[in-house]
């Protein structure tokens, strides 16, 4: 086959003959590095080879042969179309005219000419419909009187019988709809007539999208029919042919099957690893990957280490046949004991340090490290500030060892205490569980986060890193499909890879494995980056248990300052007054006998002090007796020295 335009064997394509093998034979480029325009491949070089394997009919330009104008359809349009043709040609208009007298033809017909026709007045396009509708004398010549229609003009012209060709008349064949006319090969390039559209002859001219699979291309090829391009049909001689289509994981994965699948890497997502596992470094390009299907059961838990300075994160299977003990929990508010609240399951908590209470919330008492305390739900108090705040309703409990006699009356001496949700305390919870649990079983039974200890370590797993740690935290249960895979490096190492973190980019194999033989030994604990397990902790399923609320704000610091410069004066007003230094009496000189005329037996003595203070009266003895020659001592000089 000769190379041909990509529009011109598209519109002669049989849809039945699907799919065809093309080579591109001249290029086309759009600013070279453009290799997308609206979804549609706009680059294609010399030589490559594309699969056809369907047309889609995107839009249909309707022309008009004489004006070339367009109007493009939908191909819903629902008018229908009529053929205009002729079955033979006629050398002048007379031999035209004289073949309709001897059929006995009613007049107007339409014709057209293969060439242009020059007149006097106009100039008439090839293949431009005509309608002769009489023969008559024109300037005394014998003429056809025609119609020509320019648009939406009707244009009267006479053309000498003598006028020559070839000319063809047109007939109308029976009425199609858009696709019909489209699709029978004998209207192709032939010029129609619709009723519902104003011009009186046209030529459809047809627009596809052509779906395409070509050499390593991840996804369908979408290739417009006008790209200016050359191809050739191949089909013939490339059976042989193999179009590579890379694959991602999460198409494998949305598939579902074949398995087994034997496939080859050919790149790996960029960006820091997620798994600290070593078959992570053996995921590079060229490598084989075989796929053995779905993961089950689909959950995995997150996990982190207790006891360690640094922690290290774990993804542990559903699968995990390991052994658990529950370790207490560790609560550092309010908030978190009412998370762990679970309908018929008690919770007791032991402080673990001693908190304050807080006057302005009713029923919030201290807590002394040690108190024992029964949680027992949410509910409100009305603060000082006239809002209403959620607390946590608690049993302060009796101490076991000191009151184990009186197990009946304790019930009635409990005291019930309140903690606001924001409160920040350190609790650890009071349990006697002894029993081993599978994972399963564990998170069925209890709600996460839960403290355990691996006591036995999951048999099919013998690198199982778990029972190494004091203690592990079971964060939560998170549910996401992982695919078992093995490598062709590593035959007998069989592990699991989730699509949506770690989607590989592979080709399937001509050669497929058979089914295994039993169950695979898969890794049911892997170890995750501290990137990746924040990552995986902010993931809406993580997100669904709100934040802890907020304490309640207080006042700024200017309401702070001026509250707390008038709670002081307040408080030293009392002290303040005993701290005044006494008024100084006014200055008298006392004589002797001025005092005995008074008879008084008391005077004030005001002792030399180093600072200035209230006076103490002192009462003296009656039977004491001071001579004249006693040396008083001045108040003035008092005050003075005082001072």
């Amino acid at each position: 086959m000769e190379p041909v335009p990509l529009q011109d064997f598209v519109c002669a394509l049989d849809p039945a003959s699907l799919p065809r093998v093309l080579r591109v034979c001249s290029g086309v480029y759009f600013q070279g590095s453009i290799y997308e325009i609206s979804g549609n491949e706009c680059c294609l070089s010399t030589g490559d080879l594309m699969k056809v394997t369907q047309l889609r009919l995107q839009k249909v330009v309707c022309e008009n042969p004489g004006t070339g104008q367009t109007i493009e359809l939908d191909p819903n349009f629902k008018g229908h179309f009529s053929p205009l043709t002729g079955p033979q040609s006629y050398g002048t208009l007379e031999e035209l005219v004289s073949a309709l007298i001897q059929s006995s033809k009613q007049l107007p017909i339409w014709f057209m000419s293969t060439y242009r026709i020059d007149t006097q007045t106009r100039v008439v396009p090839e293949e431009q419909p005509l309608m002769l509708e009489a023969v008559e004398m024109y300037l005394g010549t014998c003429s056809a009187r025609c119609v020509l229609s320019v648009g939406t003009q009707v244009v009267a012209l006479h053309l000498p019988l003598s006028t020559k060709g070839p000319f063809w008349e047109l007939k109308t064949g029976a009425p199609r709809t858009l696709l019909q006319a489209l699709q029978d090969p004998a209207l192709k390039g032939l010029l129609l007539t619709c009723p519902t559209l104003p011009w009186r002859s046209l030529i459809l001219r047809p627009h596809y999208e052509i779906q395409a699979i070509m050499h390593m291309r991840r996804t369908i090829v979408s290739i417009p029919s006008t790209l200016e391009v050359d191809v050739e049909d191949v089909t013939a001689s490339s059976k042989h042919i193999h179009f590579i289509q890379p694959l991602l994981l999460s198409e494998v994965l949305a598939r579902g099957g074949p398995f087994p699948l034997n496939t080859q890497i050919l790149e790996v997502p960029e960006g820091p690893p997620i798994f600290l596992s070593p078959w992570v470094g053996s995921l590079r390009k060229g490598q084989g990957l075989c796929i053995y299907g779905l993961a089950s059961p689909p959950w995995r838990v997150l996990a982190s280490t207790k006891g360690r300075k640094v922690p290290r994160y774990f993804m542990v299977s559903g699968a995990y046949h390991g052994k658990l003990r529950r370790r207490p929990r560790e609560f550092s508010t309010a908030y978190d004991l009412l998370g762990a609240l679970q309908p018929g399951q008690p919770l007791r908590v032991v402080a673990m340090k001693d908190c304050e209470g807080d006057e302005e919330i009713p029923g919030f008492t201290s807590l002394a490290m040690g108190d024992r305390l029964e949680v027992l739900g949410s509910g409100q108090a009305h603060g000082s500030h006239g809002r209403d705040m959620d607390i946590l309703m608690c049993h302060r409990l009796s101490d076991q060892a000191g009151e184990a006699e009186e197990c009946e009356e304790e019930a009635e001496d409990q005291e019930q205490i309140a903690l606001p949700l924001y409160f920040s305390g350190s609790f650890v919870e009071e349990m006697s569980d002894a029993r081993r649990y599978n994972l399963a079983d564990l998170t069925v039974q209890f709600s996460l986060p839960c403290e355990v200890k691996v006591v036995t370590k999951d048999s099919s797993h013998p690198a199982d890193p778990l029972p190494l740690f004091p203690g592990l935290r079971l964060e939560e249960k998170i549910m996401e499909p992982f695919l078992v895979v093995s490598l062709d490096s590593e035959p007998g190492m069989y592990f699991e890879i989730p699509p949506r973190w770690l989607d590989l980019t592979v080709v399937e194999e001509e050669e497929q494995p058979g089914q295994p033989a039993g169950s695979l030994p898969v890794a049911t604990v892997e170890e995750l980056t501290d990137t990746f397990y924040y990552h995986l902790r902010k993931l809406p399923a993580s997100e669904s248990q709100g934040p802890p609320p907020r304490p309640p704000k207080r006042q700024n610091l200017s309401e702070q300052k001026k509250q707390s410069n008038l709670e002081r004066s307040i408080k030293s007003s009392p002290v303040s007054e005993l701290q005044q230094p006494p008024l100084l009496p006014k200055l008298k000189m006392m004589t002797p006998a001025k005092a005995t005329k008074d008879g008084s037996n008391t005077y004030s003595m005001v002792p030399s002090r180093k600072s200035l203070g209230p006076t103490k009266c002192s009462t003296l003895d009656p039977g004491t007796s001071y001579g004249n020659e006693h040396d008083y001592e001045e108040v003035v000089e008092c005050f003075r020295k005082t001072l």
